[in-house]
């Protein structure tokens, strides 16, 4: 069965105990289970959380074979050029993610050095911002034409 990569970045592993007047009640665990359901029966879920860039390096590269990713780069967005250009190698189109509206933060947040290389951007929306992701992202798949080359 063709899988789907769910790659969280540095913090994103405790969700729910983490400022959840920020990023919300829901664990990792709940936004799996939610986007798991909501790519299947199509894919199986491959969900990879990492806090050191260089392991989400390699998670990116382990998984060139999936049809396409939800990518949550956590704060490696602002200045985590080894992952971007991991990302920017990936194969598959991938959505990225944020649980607040980063633009309603502190300024350096306000830029995503990853972004321009996704497919798109869902943020603000917490942890359904993830199952939003999943929608876009099957959607996307299934009305690229066969054959097409991949990328985001």
């Amino acid at each position: 069965m063709p899988e789907i990569l769910l790659l969280n970045g540095p913090n994103l592993g405790i969700l729910g105990r983490r400022q959840v007047h920020v990023y919300g009640t829901d664990t990792l665990a709940d936004i799996e289970r939610a986007v798991a359901a909501e790519i299947a029966p199509e894919y199986k879920l491959a969900g990879v959380q990492r806090d050191g860039e260089g392991e989400l390096i390699g998670a990116v590269q382990d998984h060139y074979h999936v049809a396409g990713a939800i990518v949550n780069p956590g704060a490696l967005m602002i200045a985590g050029w080894g992952l971007r250009d991991a990302l920017e190698s990936f194969p598959a189109p991938w959505i990225e993610v944020h649980l607040s509206n980063v633009w309603a933060r502190e300024s350096f947040r306000h830029e995503s050095i990853t972004a321009a290389l996704s497919a798109g951007v869902i943020a603000g929306f917490g942890a359904h911002g993830y199952t939003l992701a999943a929608k876009a992202l099957l959607r996307l798949l299934a009305t690229r034409p066969t054959g097409s080359p991949e990328g985001g």
